[in-house]
């Protein structure tokens, strides 16, 4: 098992989560510590997206499908971390995890987001992201580098959570 916390309030944060009945929500990922593979995506509304022009920001990068039954409340509550952090240097984008364009459409227009919603019409950079769980949520530092994950939605993680996104935008 890899953890890479570093302080204190890492390893508490830890215990806290252990204490909880969590499980471990980035010790298994495959990508943690490395570098966030580039991507480039149509959004629904608004311009395209690509990765790699967003380094000097911290990018919360969420994976979607309007079959996921907490997707919905948690695309509503990353807009609210995403209207609270934006002007600290906070990005957000939601990726559709979806067989089809319609879909992914029509979830997008019911589950309006003030971040832009991306449709990955092959599922290539879900796979490029190891998604294995949805919701997920991979969070990405300044310099590129993927941090912290989160896999599936409970509003009780939301502060661990908020806690390692607010240490990523203080670096």
């Amino acid at each position: 098992m890899r953890v890479l916390y570093k302080s204190w309030r890492g390893v508490l944060a830890l215990a806290l989560l252990l204490g909880s009945g969590a499980a471990l929500p980035a010790a298994d990922y495959p990508l943690l510590a490395s570098a966030a593979p580039d991507f480039a995506l149509r959004a629904f509304a608004g311009a395209n997206v690509r990765l790699s022009e967003h380094r000097g920001e911290v990018v919360l990068l969420t994976f979607w499908s309007s079959r996921c039954s907490t997707c919905a409340a948690q695309l509503a509550a990353l807009n609210r971390t995403y209207l609270t952090y934006r002007s600290a240097g906070l990005q957000v984008y939601g990726i559709s995890v979806e067989e089809t364009e319609r879909e992914a459409r029509e979830f997008a227009g019911a589950h309006r987001t003030d971040f832009p919603l991306l449709f990955d019409p092959a599922e290539e950079v879900s796979r490029r992201y190891a998604v294995d769980e949805l919701p997920m949520n991979v969070l990405v530092d300044r310099n590129g580098t993927i941090r912290d994950v989160q896999r599936d939605f409970a509003a009780r993680d939301q502060a661990l959570y908020l806690r390692e996104l607010r240490s990523l935008l203080n670096e």
